[in-house]
C-alpha cells in the first residue's frame, strides 16, 4: 500500500481493513508466496532463525500475520494497532460530532516551536490559545555571554533574509510571552517532536518555565513517530484527527524534566561541547528523544575525517550525482538525513555559506542566479570533489564562520571536531589540505 493510502488520518484506515489484510497475508504465507515469506522474515521478531520453507508451518497462524501487519505499520503488536485505530476513529467521531473541546476542562495555552499545527489544532476542536516559540537554536550562535537576542537577531537576519529589527522584535516578543506564561496560572501544553530543532527549543522553554517562582501546570506531547507514516518527520505531517489522537499521550512535565531542560540549555551555550555530549551520553531517560537530538546537533561539528558538518557532507554527496536546484537538493538530502531538522530556508543558508567559502566546494549556476532562490541551481566544484575523495579538509577551504550552539567554528577557533568512530567530540588540530 502507498503512504497516502496508509495515512493515519485516512478514513480507509480502519480495523476491518487491517483484519482483511492480515487474512490475505496469512493465505499468502500458507501458499509460501515469496513476497509474503519475506515480509514475515523482515518483520516477525521470531523469524530470525526460521528458514523460508519453514515459515508457513512455524509462523503461519493468523496471529503471526497480524503481528507482521502491525510491525509494518510501525506498531509493536496487534493490540497496539487496534488501540491506535480506535484512538483515530474516536478522534474522527469527536470532530465530526462536535464533541467538547479536548482542552475545555481548564484554560489552556498550546506552545509549539513553529506555526505548522496551529490551524490543525483548531480544526481538531481545540479551543485553547496557541503561541509560537521558534528561534532555531540548532543553527547559528547561542553563546553564554552577550546580548542573546541581539546576537540571534543579527544571525537570523543574515541567514534568512530578514532585517535585524524584524528578527529582534519577534524574538523579544517570544521571550516576553514565555515570561508571562511562566508566571501565569493557565495550563501550558508543549507540542514537540524528536529532532534537534524541537528538542533545543524544548530545553529553552523548560529552562524558562522551570525558573518561575511557581511554574504553571505543564503537559508535554512529544512524538518521535506516528504509526502508518512511512517516515515521521514532524507533527506538521499529521491531520487534525491524528493531532487530536495525540492528546491522550500527553503527560505532566516533571521536576526532573525541568532540571534536564535547564542543564541542556546551559550546556548548549558553553564554548566547548563536552558538557552537552555528557548529557547526550546519559541517554536522557527523563526526555528520551533529547539524547539523539543532542548527538545529531553535535554532528554539525567539523568531522575528524573531512572538516565538514554532517549537513555539509550530505550536500556534497548529493551533488556528486549532478547539479540540482535548492528545492531539489533539500528534498534529496532530507531523504539521506538520519534525523531531519532543517527547514528549506535553513538548508539554503548552509548551501549559500558553502558557496561563499574562500575555496568553495559548491558553486551557484550563474544562469539561475536571477531565479527565486528555490529554483537556483548549485553544482559540485573540483574542491568539493577533492573533499569527497579525502584529499582535502573543509576547514582549510576557509568556510564562513559558523556556530554549533556556543561552539564557534572558524579557522582561528579551537579545534573541536566530531569523531564518528568514537561517537563524541574531540579536540584536535585542523588537518591541512593535501596536495
Amino acid at each position: 500500500m502507498t503512504d497516502a493510502a496508509l495515512r493515519g488520518d485516512d478514513q480507509r484506515f480502519n480495523l476491518q481493513q487491517q483484519k482483511t489484510r492480515a487474512k490475505e497475508l496469512r493465505q499468502a504465507i500458507a501458499r509460501c508466496a515469496p513476497e509474503a515469506v519475506e515480509r514475515v522474515r523482515q518483520h516477525h521478531p521470531a523469524a530470525r532463525d526460521v528458514m523460508p520453507a519453514d515459515v508457513p508451518q512455524r509462523l503461519g497462524k493468523l496471529s503471526d500475520a497480524q503481528l507482521v501487519i502491525a510491525r509494518e505499520l510501525g506498531l509493536a503488536s496487534w493490540p497496539q494497532l487496534k488501540a491506535h485505530v480506535e484512538r483515530l476513529e474516536r478522534a474522527r467521531r469527536d470532530i465530526a460530532g462536535w464533541a467538547p473541546a479536548p482542552d475545555a476542562d481548564q484554560p489552556t495555552m498550546h506552545l509549539r516551536c513553529g506555526s505548522d499545527i496551529g490551524e490543525g489544532l483548531a480544526q481538531a476542536g481545540f479551543t485553547g490559545g496557541f503561541v509560537e516559540f521558534s528561534d532555531p537554536y540548532c543553527q547559528g550562535p547561542v553563546p553564554c555571554d552577550g546580548d542573546l537576542v541581539g546576537i540571534r537577531s543579527r544571525f537570523i537576519a543574515t541567514a534568512y533574509d530578514t532585517t535585524p529589527e524584524a528578527a529582534a522584535a519577534k524574538l523579544s516578543a517570544q521571550d516576553a510571552t514565555l515570561a508571562r506564561l511562566a508566571e501565569g496560572a493557565q495550563r501550558i501544553v508543549l507540542w514537540f517532536e524528536h529532532d534537534s530543532y524541537d528538542q533545543l527549543v524544548l530545553a529553552r522553554v523548560l529552562a524558562a518555565l522551570g525558573a518561575a517562582t511557581r511554574p504553571p501546570p505543564l503537559d508535554l506531547i512529544c512524538a518521535d513517530r506516528f504509526p502508518v507514516t512511512q517516515r515521521f518527520i514532524g507533527l506538521g505531517q499529521l491531520s487534525p484527527a491524528a493531532l487530536r489522537s495525540l492528546w491522550e499521550t500527553r503527560r505532566p512535565v516533571t521536576a526532573a524534566q525541568l532540571r534536564l531542560g535547564h542543564a541542556v540549555w546551559t550546556a548548549l551555550r558553553e564554548p566547548a561541547p563536552m558538557a552537552l555530549h555528557a548529557i547526550a551520553a546519559s541517554g536522557t531517560p527523563e526526555l528520551p528523544a533529547m539524547a539523539g537530538a543532542l548527538t545529531r546537533h553535535l554532528q554539525e561539528l567539523p568531522g575528524t575525517q573531512d572538516g565538514l558538518s554532517l549537513t555539509q557532507r550530505l550536500i556534497l554527496a548529493q551533488l556528486q550525482d549532478g547539479p540540482g536546484t535548492v528545492s531539489a537538493l533539500f528534498r534529496a538530502t532530507q531523504a539521506r538525513e538520519p534525523l531531519p531538522f532543517l527547514g528549506d530556508l535553513m538548508f539554503r543558508a548552509v548551501l549559500r555559506d558553502m558557496a561563499q567559502a574562500g575555496v568553495p566546494p559548491v558553486a551557484l549556476d550563474g544562469a539561475t542566479a536571477g531565479r527565486p532562490w528555490p529554483q537556483q541551481a548549485y553544482r559540485l566544484t573540483d574542491a568539493g570533489a577533492a573533499l569527497l575523495a579525502g584529499r582535502s579538509d573543509g576547514m582549510a577551504m576557509r568556510l564562513p564562520e559558523r556556530w554549533v550552539g556556543g561552539v564557534r567554528i572558524a579557522a582561528d577557533a579551537p579545534g573541536w571536531r566530531w569523531s564518528a568512530g568514537h561517537d563524541r567530540p574531540v579536540r584536535s588540530e585542523r588537518r591541512q589540505a593535501r596536495d
